[in-house]
């Protein structure tokens, strides 16, 4: 699925479509050692994705940690970003001299629960998702979606908190969506691609370099 969402040739990536055990090495494990079986089959496969994802950058297996607000600590040179949901993890990431931000996200193709798109959304976006075809999609799951990865790709280029409601996605039925940021910052917005199939919806931002260095 991941691949389907991400510009050719500028990243490393790996997804897995289970939660099966994986192993870690000693300084990962003290970070889940407290922490329920579910959470640690998701960070166990989390890491076993982005360790196959590196490896097509030619980085060699290292513990991936954590950073600031849990965001993984990557290798010097390198930008990334994983996701788990039920049943799913997948890892992209990319070299620092060719793309500044990745940001990617996966969800259930199923509708949020009640009260949750009011709290993660603008009164414009919900107007926008009122005017999508129904059916086939949960777009309110997939603005979710779209906003954790925006997320993501917001955090290491700032290393600022940023509110659902101070980005203003839109989605398209083409499988593409744009998003103005309403704070400051080193961009002003992002572009991305996403997917839904086997029940599951994924979103993935990348940034280049470039792109990052002029402002857009």
């Amino acid at each position: 699925m991941i691949t389907e969402v991400l510009p050719v040739g500028r990243t490393g990536w790996a997804e897995r479509f289970d939660h099966a055990p994986s192993d870690l090495f000693p300084q990962e494990e003290a970070l889940v050692a407290r922490a329920v079986e579910k959470r640690r089959r998701e960070f166990a496969t989390g890491r076993w994705c982005a360790r196959r994802a590196l490896a097509q950058l030619g980085v060699a297996p290292a513990p991936i940690l954590t950073g600031g607000r849990g965001a993984p600590g990557w290798p010097p040179g390198i930008v990334g970003s994983i996701t788990h949901c039920p049943g799913y993890a997948a890892a992209v990431v990319g070299r620092s001299d060719r793309v500044a931000t990745i940001g990617i996200d996966a969800e259930p193709d199923e509708p949020l629960p009640e009260g949750v798109l009011g709290a993660i959304s603008l009164p414009a976006e919900r107007d926008r998702l009122a005017r999508l075809e129904p059916g086939g999609v949960s777009w309110e799951r997939l603005l979710f979606c779209v906003k954790e990865a925006v997320y993501k790709a917001w955090f290491p280029l700032t290393q600022r908190w940023l509110d659902f409601t101070e980005a203003d996605a839109e989605l398209r039925p083409d499988g593409s969506f744009t998003v103005r940021l309403l704070v400051d910052g080193p961009v002003s917005g992002f572009r991305g691609r996403w997917r839904a199939e086997h029940s599951l919806l994924v979103a993935a931002i990348v940034v280049p370099s470039a792109e990052a260095r002029s402002g857009r």
